[in-house]
């Protein structure tokens, strides 16, 4: 169905009103024709023609109450003020990333209460828009004699049916549909949101956005060193890992070919400085922990994928066994960052992703070589850090803050993904509980109205942002 403006004017003029009164359509009629959307029904339907009334959200301005009401079948919806007086006035406004910016002056459905009523409503708009990908979010607005209140923003439950696919739809909010990339320019972040997003479709069976999968792929291919690489060897291995993953839902060829170009990048970059091991940056020697365990992580996979392979096989059994001598394993089976130039464990924070990634890394080199020892070494680390990363009865990042932008918020997401591939590997899945009780806490406790998370899991301040929007994606994966 396509809008033109004639359409919008004429479900205006045709709208239903809640006590008989004229609609005010000076601005109604130009916001509603300037931001027309359609998908099943076009902007600016007739709230009279909704099957259902959801109120997810209310705000009280001066007496009145602001409401967002949402039809969830056809995922639209519309705002209503009540207990006014004539002049007052109500609108929506909608948000293409998640509450962040809106269209400024749009006002959906800029409407006021007319004389002698005490209520009103606006027209009916989308939420999302399906024709440019646009994953949307509304809320509810009015304005009583110069004084402003709006709901929170929320959106109805088209792909957001239970707690882990609303965390998903969340997170595809922060999806830049210029760039294709999260955050618009994250990168070594984005492969993880990604990785978040893809392992979602697979525990969830809502492949709704599969679609970042290829968009990411042909708009970034050729960005940095290609082929997903760049000097940072950690950044590649990321990469490597969420292609990996595209190729397990996919079966496109093309990401396991471009995995197996990031597992070479790294490879061409081990050395013999602390003994082995691959350097994290190809301007230097530096040798730590997350660089190591994503090496570990990519070569066991790829040899899991590549039918006859031995090179890769090889490549994992010597990372292990290197890194498990190096000494960034300490006396508490925590892992530290790295080595100090004296080859020796530097004693820096122990990570919650050093925790993490090489509980997959062993789990994948188990399932290549069948050698239990791998398993018994992987849960004596996952016995460690479940237990000394706990705080208030949920997992915290050493040091963790407010924020949830730049790079620490990703990490306890890489941890908990971890954890949870060698949870679904043991027999007696030791850590089901641990994870269940986790993702409870910060559903109840560290969530919105629009289902985004904050840093803590055990609830407290804090912003929210793609990176703890992916942690939390991957933390509700693994407790199903």
């Amino acid at each position: 169905m396509k809008c033109t403006k004639a359409f919008v004017a004429t479900l205006l003029v045709s709208m239903t009103t809640l006590s008989g009164g004229a609609l005010d359509l000076s601005a109604a009629g130009s916001a509603a024709a300037a931001t027309a959307v359609c998908n099943t029904f076009c902007d600016a339907r007739d709230p009279a023609l909704s099957g259902q009334d959801r109120q997810p959200v209310t705000v009280t301005l001066q007496s009145r109450s602001i409401t967002l009401h949402f039809d969830d079948t056809d995922a639209m919806g519309w705002a209503s003020i009540t207990k006014g007086a004539a002049g007052d006035e109500v609108w929506l406004d909608r948000s293409m990333d998640g509450g962040r910016t809106w269209a400024s002056g749009s006002k959906l459905g800029d409407t006021r209460v007319p004389g002698g009523d005490t209520g009103w409503r606006t027209l009916m708009y989308n939420v999302d828009d399906w024709n440019t990908q646009g994953v949307g979010a509304l809320r509810a607005c009015g304005q009583v004699a110069g004084s402003i209140a709006c709901t929170g923003w929320a959106r109805t439950t088209w792909n957001a049916g239970d707690r882990r696919t609303a965390a998903a739809t969340a997170l595809m909010m922060s999806f830049d549909r210029t760039t294709k990339l999260f955050g618009g320019n994250g990168w070594w972040t984005s492969a993880n949101a990604l990785t978040a997003i893809i392992d979602n479709a697979r525990v969830s069976g809502m492949g709704s956005y599969k679609y970042a999968i290829a968009d990411t792929y042909d708009r970034n291919i050729n960005a940095q060193g290609g082929n997903f690489t760049n000097e940072y060897l950690d950044d590649t291995g990321w990469w490597g890992l969420a292609w990996v993953d595209a190729y397990d839902t996919t079966g496109d060829s093309r990401y396991l070919a471009t995995a197996r170009a990031d597992a070479d990048h790294m490879y061409a970059n081990w050395n013999s400085t602390c003994g082995g091991g691959v350097r994290w940056n190809t301007n230097g020697n530096y040798k730590n922990a997350i660089t190591n365990e994503l090496f570990l992580s990519l070569t066991s996979a790829l040899h899991n994928r590549i039918a006859g392979d031995t090179s890769y096989l090889n490549k994992a059994k010597d990372e292990w066994a290197w890194f498990q001598k190096s000494g960034m394993i300490n006396g508490d089976h925590m892992i530290n960052d790295g080595l100090a130039d004296s080859c020796a464990n530097n004693g820096q924070t122990a990570w919650t992703y050093n925790q993490g990634v090489v509980l997959g890394g062993l789990t994948e080199l188990y399932r290549a070589t069948g050698d239990a020892g791998l398993l018994d070494s992987a849960r004596t680390l996952a016995n460690a850090s479940t237990v000394r990363l706990q705080s208030a009865g949920v997992l915290r990042e050493p040091g963790e803050g407010d924020s949830c932008t730049g790079d620490g918020p990703t990490f306890k997401g890489a941890y908990v993904r971890g954890l949870g591939k060698l949870n679904k590997q043991l027999s007696d899945h030791p850590y089901g509980s641990t994870l269940s009780s986790w993702a409870n806490s910060a559903y109840t406790k560290d969530r919105n109205t629009l289902d985004q998370y904050g840093p803590h899991w055990a609830g407290g301040n804090g912003s929210s942002d793609y990176g703890c929007q992916a942690s939390v994606l991957d933390l509700l994966n693994a407790a199903g």
